[in-house]
């Protein structure tokens, strides 16, 4: 499983992904909604430029500044989310946009203030911290100076918050960053346990098949030297090559069906990022007690928790999830019981289906019960193993 997929392919995630360049015209316009409505502040400037109270030589230059600077300051931020310009040309343009608030403050009145909230916005977003620590308060100064020179009121209110944007995009800036290098390192870890696995696949059939395919090499070649003279002697090494490629291909399926064996720990990893991205609120423990749980009944609960969080994801429409793992005393002895209850439909099926009664049977065949059915405020499956005797085999198995 991994961040982008679930089961068998159900569904594709839809969010965007941070620090990333766009991958489609639609997740570029999804990336323009969290700009275009920061947007608000220039509704000043466009009612000033269309009250009349200038010159038409005024209106022009002042309508050519304005799309000069939006489409400046949409470039810039919009390029820092994914492929962002060098420094020289950030720097640049950030200048350009500071100089551009402070001509047009100057040149056609205090309306146009709301032009340094963008200005700080772009510093944080797209200076390196050490020179947006210092560049966001010089623009604040800068903005006091021009506020009180053309008779702007409540300059001390607006200074603190043009301030606090510009910092709070440095934090957004750092959280963005920290979330590109968590996805990247998550990628290298899943690598190398990619990489491990392999390794361990090859020690494993090394240890397994070197000695038996060594050891059949050995006895052909005594049998092809036997066959003319001893052909008694030539059909016991034939017959030991028989009983040794036996026993290899025995050891060969018990390690396949090590490898296939699932574990619940990473079933309820798979099953938090499964539901997380089906928009399903999880309630998942994180490390459950197995003390006493054989190998083989443990996988038998991985199996049920699988086909159960599937059936969540497809068909039951939930909204909340949750799972619980605990060690139960019963009348038949400890049991291990998996729990999974959600608050959707339970589908539309009128009896068991295909995977809940394969489950039933495997559970029957390792001492298990499960149940399944509609409770109050959704569905409902429970599945228990024995803990520590013998599986006590059912009458399905």
């Amino acid at each position: 499983m991994t961040e982008d997929r679930l089961h068998e392919g159900v569904r594709v995630e839809r969010f965007m992904r941070m620090g990333e360049p766009p991958r489609s015209l639609a997740e570029a316009l999804r990336k323009l909604v969290w700009i275009v409505p920061w947007l608000i502040f220039l509704s000043s400037p466009v009612k000033d430029l269309t009250s009349g109270h200038h010159s038409a030589a005024a209106d022009a230059a002042g309508w050519v500044g304005f799309v000069t600077f939006v489409g400046v300051y949409l470039a810039v931020v919009f390029r820092n989310m994914g492929r962002p310009f060098s420094g020289r040309t950030v720097a640049s343009l950030v200048a350009l946009l500071a100089a551009l608030a402070v001509v047009l403050c100057l040149a056609l009145g205090g309306n146009w203030i709301g032009l340094f909230v963008y200005v700080a916005v772009t510093c944080g977003a797209t200076l390196p911290l050490q020179i947006a620590y210092w560049v966001i308060p010089l623009n604040s100064l800068t903005m006091l100076l021009v506020g009180r020179y053309t008779g702007v009121t409540g300059m001390w209110n607006l200074l603190l918050m043009v301030t606090l944007l510009g910092f709070a995009m440095t934090g957004v800036r750092q959280l963005v960053r920290t979330t590109v290098e968590l996805r990247k390192a998550r990628a290298t870890v899943a690598q190398l346990a990619a990489n491990e696995e392999r390794l361990r696949l090859a020690r494993d059939l090394h240890d397994l098949l070197g000695h038996s395919l060594s050891l059949i090499t050995l006895k052909s070649e005594l049998a092809g030297r036997m066959l003319p003279d001893h052909p008694e002697k030539a059909a016991q090494q034939v017959a030991d090559i028989e009983r040794v490629s036996r026993q290899a291909l025995v050891d060969v399926r018990e390690a396949v069906t090590g490898y296939r064996r699932p574990r619940l720990s990473a079933e309820l990893a798979g099953a938090q990022v499964a539901l997380t991205a089906a928009g399903v609120t999880a309630d998942i423990p994180a490390e459950p007690d197995l003390t006493g749980v054989a190998e083989e009944r443990e996988s038998v609960l991985a199996w049920a928790l699988r086909e159960a969080v599937t059936n969540v994801v497809r068909h039951s429409g939930a909204g909340r999830c949750t799972v619980e793992v605990l060690q139960r005393q019963t009348l038949d002895g400890p049991m291990l019981e998996l729990s999974v209850e959600d608050d959707g439909s339970g589908g539309a099926g009128n009896g068991p289906g295909n995977g809940l009664t394969g489950l039933t049977e495997r559970l029957q065949k390792v001492g298990g019960t499960l149940e399944a059915g509609r409770v109050r405020h959704g569905f409902r499956l429970v599945a228990r193993v024995p803990v520590g005797a013998a599986a006590r085999v059912g009458s399905g198995a």
